[in-house]
């Protein structure tokens, strides 16, 4: 499966965005998917991800509150609303999939796909 972010921006401290990944193939429903981000000089990390049905959510205790992840497997994408965002919310954030959810919980390097990246900035 191919992706492809949209949806970033700059920001103001408080304010919200939601992100966007499409994906491309037949078979994303069957994927989980989430959402990793990369702020400079930092290791990436999971922000949040869904199972292939969107019962399942998982997120970072950094981000519980503010952050919903969501899924609408009859369009191939996934959502990332970001509300009451902080400037440490600044990074390059990357939509991933992968068949099995626990390879996303795990931040492993096997991960199947990857997006391209999308910035978040968030000015204080």
């Amino acid at each position: 499966v191919q992706l492809v972010e949209s949806g970033g921006g700059l920001v103001q401290a408080g304010g919200s965005l939601r992100l966007s990944c499409a994906a491309t193939g037949r078979t994303f429903s069957r994927y989980a998917m989430g959402w990793f981000r990369q702020a400079p000089g930092k290791e990436r990390e999971l922000v949040a991800a869904i199972s292939w049905s969107g019962a399942g959510t998982y997120y970072a205790d950094s981000v519980k509150g503010r952050f919903t992840i969501s899924r609408d497997n009859a369009k191939n994408t996934v959502y990332l609303q970001m509300n009451v965002l902080k400037p440490e919310d600044t990074a390059v954030y990357y939509c991933a999939a992968d068949s099995k959810v626990g390879v996303l919980l795990s931040q492993s390097a096997d991960v199947a796909s990857w997006g391209q990246g999308t910035q978040v900035t968030v000015s204080s």
